[in-house]
């Protein structure tokens, strides 16, 4: 049983009774975590004694481990010193993989020789990105190197003479000073995207500069005596410096929230990224592949619309599903009964292996009303972050949330996030060759959870049309990600653009559409992640093909081996599933769309 809501409609009037207390064996079968047997979590430890198929593992392990060593040591972000050093890292890493005898190697070998190869060119990509981007804030951060020299002098075990550290706090702040007055005054000004890039840098080098001042405060009697007030002051300097930037070039206002900028990447950065996905395709062919799919979701809307009764009005068969919702407190209990109907459909199918030890130790937290101005729907992985609305919120927020977690967008995304989904897919990344979590990409993570997102719409999971509105609501919405982020990164679309264009080309709610744009290009995901989601689930989908339709596989043979190879680039994926042994000079080639899409 749900609640229909209009947007005028009293929360104060809802029924407050959980609808689903009653419901019989929510569970699908399943039994409660704490009545299954526990010897049923323990592996076969006969197969478990076999040796690792990584011939390459503790090479890549021993990879990661000196990067994130070395990281740890060299750790003010974009110094010269971090960037020549990680260069030179790369480079040496790059000569001695080159050195390597490949003719040995099995095909996980290859696959592991081949993906490090991938990885130091992207890393020396990147670093090559940083370069550029801190040569383009160089003419109003000259302190910042200043400030790196007292931290990597310290990272060093130079004595430190107090005398001299109060002398460079005292020119830092002066410095920091001058270049805001430029700033200030009449001339040329840095753009909104270098600004909020600057604004950002200037808050890492706040940490650096107080775990500097930290290491040595109380420790050093004659430090703290000469240091205190002009750290306090150069402090003070960088956090105000920080503001103006925000305040006066990116634009962000008092009691707002902050304006979406991001950070585009340009054609030769896409290039690169691309490269490092394995992806054959340049931007505006992915852009094409994103139009076809989109076309598909269009022809399938009006269908949906018409088993509604509503013609091929899809856009209202779309506000009808966003009125129905369970009563405020009942959407943990239905977020659980929808987790475990994805679990019995997979199981009753036989369709993967589902360890009974990956059904039972998946958690649910509630997602904090302040995060759910960037997340307005639920996330996922280890455990579900359920968004829905809180007492605190306002009231038109409270209709908000309700609306975006209604109780079929839902039905189609909660599988996304736990079985067989992510959680599934991190439960076998943490056992099964772990190491490949250096190639991580949203291609194959995100990839993953949306081809089930594929499948489950093939096999019918979606049976009533309202079910298969929620569906076709993020199908098309994975569409468009590609879609605006492909165009943002390209400088072809402003940020307000993407959001018009979700409103319009989805249907989002405009506080959903803004929040995902912002969580796209203010947050810390990469420029393809979400890209990712959609091409590497069109990957998974072609493979399956390929594996399954052609007759080289069972389905659970299929999904087993793609779990169990690790995380990495769909194309290497494919190479595990398949065996390929890849020759030394192998490059990304997978037409998996056709050659021209």
């Amino acid at each position: 049983m749900t609640y229909r809501f209009g947007s005028g409609f009293a929360l104060g009037l809802l029924v407050l009774a959980s609808a689903l207390s009653g419901a019989e064996d929510f569970r699908s079968g399943q039994p409660p975590q704490a009545q299954r047997a526990a010897a049923l979590y323990v592996p076969d430890l006969a197969k478990m004694a076999q040796p690792a198929s990584g011939e390459l593992r503790e090479l890549v392990e021993r990879y990661r481990t000196d990067k994130e060593t070395l990281m740890k040591f060299y750790s003010v972000p974009g110094s010269t010193l971090q960037l020549r050093r990680m260069k030179e890292f790369f480079q040496a890493w790059q000569a001695k993989l080159e050195a390597m005898p490949y003719e040995p190697l099995g095909v996980e070998g290859r696959i592991d020789w081949q993906l490090m190869r991938l990885q130091m060119r992207y890393e020396l990509g990147l670093l090559a990105r940083e370069e550029k981007r801190a040569a383009e804030m160089a003419s109003f951060m000259g302190f910042a190197e200043d400030i790196a020299g007292l931290q990597e002098a310290r990272r060093q075990f130079t004595p430190v003479k107090p005398e001299q550290a109060a002398a460079a706090l005292l020119k830092i702040r002066q410095d920091i000073e001058a270049a805001r007055k430029v700033l200030e005054g009449e001339g040329a000004k840095p753009g909104k995207i270098v600004a909020y890039r600057a604004a950002n840098r200037l808050g890492e080098l706040g940490k650096t500069l107080k775990n500097w001042f930290e290491f040595y405060d109380d420790y050093d009697p004659q430090f703290g005596w000469w240091t205190r007030e002009p750290y306090k002051k150069a402090a003070t300097a960088l956090d105000d410096y920080a503001k103006f930037l925000r305040e006066k070039i990116v634009g962000v206002k008092a009691g707002e929230d902050e304006p979406i900028v991001g950070d585009p990447i340009g054609a030769e950065g896409l290039k690169l990224d691309l490269e490092h996905e394995m992806m054959p395709y340049t931007p505006d062919e992915l852009i094409a592949v994103a139009e076809k799919e989109f076309a598909w979701c269009e022809a399938e809307w009006k269908k949906v619309a018409h088993d509604m009764g509503l013609g091929d009005d899809w856009k209202a068969a779309l506000e009808r599903v966003k009125h129905d919702s369970v009563a405020p407190g009942d959407q943990p209990a239905l977020i659980a009964k929808q987790a475990y109907e994805a679990v019995g459909f997979i199981t009753q199918r036989d369709l993967i292996t589902v360890p009974p030890l990956a059904i039972d130790d998946w958690l649910m937290t509630m997602m904090s009303p302040e995060r759910q101005k960037t997340n307005p729907f639920f996330l996922g992985g280890d455990r579900i972050i359920v968004s829905f609305p809180t007492e605190s919120m306002d009231q038109q927020a409270k209709l908000d949330s309700l609306r975006a977690n209604n109780t079929h967008f839902c039905h189609a995304t909660v599988f996304h996030e736990l079985i067989p989904g992510h959680h599934l897919q991190g439960w076998y990344a943490d056992r099964f060759n772990p190491h490949r979590d250096v190639y991580y990409t949203p291609f194959y993570v995100e990839g993953w959870a949306l081809w089930w997102e594929f499948h489950f719409w093939d096999l019918g999971f979606h049976q009533s049309p309202e079910d298969r509105a929620g569906a076709l609501f993020w199908r098309t919405h994975r569409c468009a990600r590609i879609i605006f982020s492909l165009n943002f990164h390209l400088g072809k679309w402003t940020p307000q653009q993407c959001i018009d264009f979700l409103v319009e080309k989805v249907g989002h709610d405009r506080h959903t559409a803004t929040g995902e744009v912002r969580r796209s290009f203010n947050g810390d995901y990469s420029p393809l992640y979400q890209v990712g989601y959609m091409m590497g689930a069109i990957q998974l989908r072609a493979l399956y093909a390929d594996a399954v339709k052609g007759g080289k596989m069972t389905e659970k043979q299929f999904h087993d081996s793609v779990l169990l190879g690790g995380i990495m680039p769909i194309e290497m994926v494919r190479a595990h599933v398949l065996g390929l042994k890849l020759p030394r000079d192998y490059a990304a080639s997978w037409k998996f769309v056709g050659e021209k899409p």
